[in-house]
Order: C-alpha cells, then structure tokens, then sequence
C-alpha cells in the first residue's frame, strides 16, 4: 500500500467511526473547559482525590500501578496540590487508618428528549449518592433508571485530550493515527483521541513523546449510537443537565449519547 493511499485509507475509516462518537466529544469539550474555568477548586481536588485513591488500593507504587499513575497524572494536570495526592495514596493502601470506605457505583438515567445518561460515582454514601442523583435528574427534566437500562448503549474507551494550540492540524491528525488511535474529534482548539480502553496509556505516551500537549487522559462511556438534537431548547437542558451532575461532589464522570 502506498502512502498516500494508506493515509487516505486512515482518513476514510476515522471519518466512519467518528459518527458513532460525535455527541460525547462536543459535551468532553464543555466539560473541559468548564474544568479549566471552575472557581471552586476544591470540588475538582477532591474528586481526584477520590479516583487516586481508590486507584491506590492496587500499590501505592505509580512506577508499578498504571492505574494510580494515570490518577496523578490527571490530577497534576489540573494542579491539585501535592499535598492532596500524597494523603490519598496514604488513604488507599490502608497506610491512614482514619480513611472512610470509598466504593465506586454508577447510575443510569433518562434526560430531555429521552436521551441516554450513564454517570460513574465514588462515595462513601450510597445513600446519600442515589437520593443526590434521583433529585438531579428529576430538576433537569429527566429520571434515574434501573441498572443496565441504557449502559448497553455505551462502550468503554480510552479519551486522550489534546491541546492543539500552535500546531498544525492535519500533522498532529496523522501523528494520533500512527499513534494507534482509533477515533479523533476536533472542537474549539482541543482535540479528543479515542483508544482501545487497554491502549490509553501506550497511545497517550506516543503523544507526549511527540511533543504534543497532553491535557487529559482517562478511561470513559462513549455512545455506539447518538441522538441527534436538533431543538436547541433540548439542548440546553441536557447541558444543564450534564453540568449539574457534574458539580456533584460525588459524580466523577457523566457520558451521554445525545448529539449536541
């Protein structure tokens, strides 16, 4: 196969599965930026605190734990205090004997238009969680489901987020797909690189290794089909509805399969 064949051949296949993936890059880019803008700090600390911790419980060696090193590296992105990474390790190898028991447990629910919702907490309150989530949902114009209702809508996959400021698009598209990338989206200067969940890390250090500046990496839901909404009054309150999940102390990703 030639080169320019094969880059063709790339091109044409990501263009393919890049529609099954369109709704979750657009509500990752807002969720993103809104991130990077939040004035309350703390609740960003502290979920990643909670993901560090329960990644510890698997060694508190980063070296060894790829899972832990992941949680950090994420963490550090969004300048969470060492202090904070240091005391969650300590809490999931067992080494504080004052931590409480943290447990991860997702939720799936119904949003405006009937859109599918799977959101992933850490708490150390289920209680406290699932009344927190129903009474979200129900503000937003949606409702918690049963489990299993809607996660056989979603696949696992690996998202690398990538800064594209000052570089050249096409080159740094032909970077992620030699990479071993499975899927790219573009939007408002970021770009999402989506990976086999088993590949993330090995993708996401090609990536750093070339130089490219890596915002974020982490395992997460993708849609294998979206709804496309076309009402922008829908829209907006499954933006809403996103972000008021997201605010939730103990809610540490929301995917949805809407097409905003």
């Amino acid at each position: 196969m030639s080169t320019a064949l094969s880059i063709e051949f790339w091109y044409t296949l990501l263009a393919i599965i890049s529609k099954f993936m369109s709704g979750h890059s657009k509500w990752h880019t807002i969720k993103h930026k809104k991130g990077a803008l939040d004035a309350q700090r703390g609740k960003i600390f502290s979920k990643h605190s909670k993901l560090i911790e329960i990644a510890a419980r698997g060694g508190g060696d980063p070296d060894m734990n790829p899972s832990l090193r992941l949680a950090i590296d994420n963490a550090k992105a969004d300048n969470t205090p060492n202090a904070n990474i240091e005391k969650a390790i300590r809490k999931g190898t067992g080494a504080d004997k004052d931590a409480s028991l943290l447990v991860e447990v997702a939720y799936e629910g119904y949003g405006p238009g009937g859109v599918a919702f799977c959101v992933q907490t850490i708490t150390d309150n289920k209680n406290r969680s699932v009344s927190n989530i129903r009474t979200i949902f129900a503000k937003h114009g949606g409702n918690l489901g049963s489990a299993g209702c809607v996660s056989y809508l979603f696949s696992r996959k690996g998202i690398i987020v990538v800064n594209l400021e000052g570089k050249n698009v096409e080159d740094v598209e032909l970077q992620v797909i030699d990479a071993g990338a499975d899927d790219i989206k573009i939007s408002d200067g970021m770009m999402d690189v989506f990976t086999e969940p088993n590949q993330l890390g090995t993708v996401a250090n090609k990536l750093k290794n070339l130089g490219l500046k890596v915002e974020s990496q982490e395992l997460t839901l993708v849609p294998k089909n979206t709804m496309k909404i076309e009402d922008q009054s829908v829209g907006d309150k499954i933006v809403a509805l996103m972000e008021a999940l997201d605010d939730d102390d103990d809610v540490t990703n929301v995917s949805t399969n809407a097409e905003l």
